[in-house]
């Protein structure tokens, strides 16, 4: 095993909350209404309540382990530590190249919105070299750029909320979009269904989590910022969702490619729709700077117990990051842009993040008595729901998950063999 050079400790609470809201108030907001509208139509509110309880659950399961284990890696470090290897590899595992992808996806989407056409693919690595020499420099100039992120999407959702109350026609318009019928017009599954591709814009929580090595005081700042960033951001999902209901109805959501621009166009509010694709492009950079950050700490994580290459173990002298895995996460994501498209990855990666706080969930239900902040209840509930949720998942983003998970633990076994060998 190689050593272990540590992080630096430098951010404070307010850090955290809002590394938090750049992870969760990202581009799932841009993008995650429109196929839970197709799963599930105004159901999706419904999907949107039962994402936010199961959200809760694995949030305070994490908040719970990161105050005892505040070490980079996240859910890898609590599964190991609680469970066992395995259960710490599935679960890192599946974040690592689940959010890798995702880190395409939020590339090409910020290229969506921001680049001319025929030129989105060389904008996306453009964005994505430049995010990654932003995280090289060191965790405090990541969570200075996120504070600026977060400001302007914050911005241009309440114009886009604004331009569709406008319309909605106040009481009347609320009324509409939750009429009971409504909402269950898409039946169980449906709402399920829903459920499981909104939890996809939660999942942010877990970046604060993954960096509990550079967290100032992490048994109380983590716990803290989990759940504040997490409230804050049921509540914004929750007026966007009803806005948009509201103005676009459960059919325009679900057919529509940018929703929050139809609200504002509809609204004829013409003058914000550049706002609301700044606002957008924005989202994507946020999410991306976020999964960056997560991604490198949770390879250092692996890396640094033998489940990854060793040498992506490195921590730079200076700027007190793990520079390795982050360039090469920068080379693979680049690659990913340039061959293939993801934007359409949100099935595959919400089997990923959900199966990760199952693993959470499992490992705080395992935590002694003097360790526990939270009820075990919560734990079960939180472990049913994910179980639940994946199982509800698009098939092929079951069937890929499924498929990167027989990948990583044959690469595991063909790993430890070769170890016991020398």
């Amino acid at each position: 095993m190689t050593s272990r050079p540590s992080l630096a400790r430098k951010l404070g609470l307010a850090d955290a909350v809002f590394i938090g809201l750049g992870s969760m108030i990202g581009a799932g907001v841009f993008a995650a209404f429109t196929p839970a509208a197709h799963a599930a139509g105004n159901g999706l509110l419904i999907g949107l309540v039962v994402a936010a309880v199961v959200a809760v659950c694995n949030a305070l399961a994490s908040a719970q382990l990161a105050a005892v284990y505040p070490e980079s890696g996240g859910t890898y470090v609590y599964g190991r530590r609680v469970l066992s290897p395995w259960w710490g590899f599935l679960a890192g595992w599946s974040f690592v190249i689940g959010k890798t992808a995702s880190c395409a996806a939020m590339a090409l989407t910020f290229a969506f919105y921001a680049a001319p056409a025929g030129w989105e693919r060389p904008v996306a690595v453009a964005a994505v070299v430049g995010l990654a020499a932003v995280n090289y420099r060191g965790v405090t100039r990541t969570a200075a750029l996120t504070r600026v992120i977060v400001v302007v999407v914050l911005l241009a959702l309440a114009v886009a909320v604004a331009a569709g109350g406008s319309i909605i026609g106040g009481p009347a318009g609320f009324a509409e979009a939750t009429d009971p019928g409504g909402l269950l017009a898409g039946g169980g599954y449906g709402i399920l269904q829903s459920a499981g591709l909104l939890f996809f814009a939660f999942a942010g929580y877990a970046r604060i989590a993954t960096m509990g090595e550079e967290v100032r005081d992490p048994e109380r700042t983590i716990p803290r910022a989990i759940v504040i960033a997490l409230a804050i951001t049921v509540v914004v999902y929750g007026i966007v969702a009803v806005t948009l209901l509201g103005v676009l109805g459960p059919d325009g959501v679900a057919s529509s490619v940018a929703p929050l621009a139809d609200t504002v166009r509809a609204s004829g509010w013409d003058w914000a729709a550049p706002l609301v694709r700044l606002g957008a492009a924005a989202a994507s950079l946020g999410a991306l700077l976020a999964l960056f950050a997560g991604i490198g700490r949770t390879t250092l994580a692996m890396a640094r117990e033998g489940d990854l290459p060793s040498w992506l173990a490195s921590v730079h002298p200076k700027f007190s990051v793990p520079h390795r895995a982050e360039v090469v996460l920068a080379l693979v994501v680049s690659v990913l842009v340039l061959t293939v498209d993801l934007r359409g990855a949100i099935g595959f990666s919400s089997f990923g993040v959900l199966l990760y706080y199952f693993v959470a969930n499992v490992a705080a239900f395992h935590q002694p008595a003097a360790e526990r902040r939270y009820p075990r209840a919560l734990q079960v509930l939180g472990a049913v729901a994910c179980v639940i949720l994946v199982a509800t998942l698009p098939p092929v983003g079951i069937a890929v998950g499924v498929g990167v998970l027989l990948v990583g633990a044959a690469y595991r076994i063909a790993s430890m063999r070769g170890t016991a060998r020398t």
